[in-house]
């Protein structure tokens, strides 16, 4: 069975990170949705949060597992027993940091390989931090988040509704 890791901080989950896993689902038999605990980042949801919010909106996928570790991805790969790390790259910028970590990872696991899926164009400005500011402010979220993810910002934000939409749609 060949197992893949996709790692990241998912605060919270975007359209964009869903479309790199569930394009990994297809090509792996098995995926790892690693959250990571970064202590360098501060994060809007808890390490439970995030769980529960990608174990609900990856219930389609049955190869799809969701969990959590410490430290560094390629050591919590290797005893996942994962052939690989899956990476979105959104732009080209992404790219020099994803490569650098790509080559320190293959020195410190050489059996574990470094896989670069480009996210889909529509999503390729979405980032997590920018969800979060936009949902910080009142703005729209449909198009950058699933529907569940949507409510829980409006639940930890305390905010009733985001508005404005470009089409004219109310959120």
């Amino acid at each position: 069975m060949r197992t893949a890791i996709c790692p990241g901080s998912f605060d919270p989950v975007t359209l964009g990170h869903l479309d790199i896993i569930v394009r990994a689902s297809v090509i792996f038999d098995r995926v790892i949705v690693a959250v990571s605990r970064n202590p360098i980042k501060n994060p809007m949801f808890t390490i439970p949060e995030r769980v529960e919010m990608l174990k609900e909106v990856l219930k389609p996928y049955r190869n799809v597992a969701i969990d959590s570790f410490d430290g560094l991805t390629v050591y919590y790969a290797a005893e996942q027993s994962a052939v690989a790390i899956v990476r979105g790259l959104r732009v080209i910028s992404d790219f020099e940091n994803e490569f650098r970590m790509a080559l320190i990872n293959k020195n410190l696991a050489c059996n574990v390989e470094t896989l670069f899926l480009m996210t889909r164009a529509e999503y390729s400005y979405i980032s997590s931090s920018a969800v979060k500011d936009v949902a910080l402010f009142g703005g729209p979220l449909d198009r950058l988040v699933p529907p569940l993810v949507v409510k829980k910002l409006k639940e930890k934000l305390n905010v009733n509704q985001f508005t404005g939409c470009c089409d004219g749609r109310e959120v």
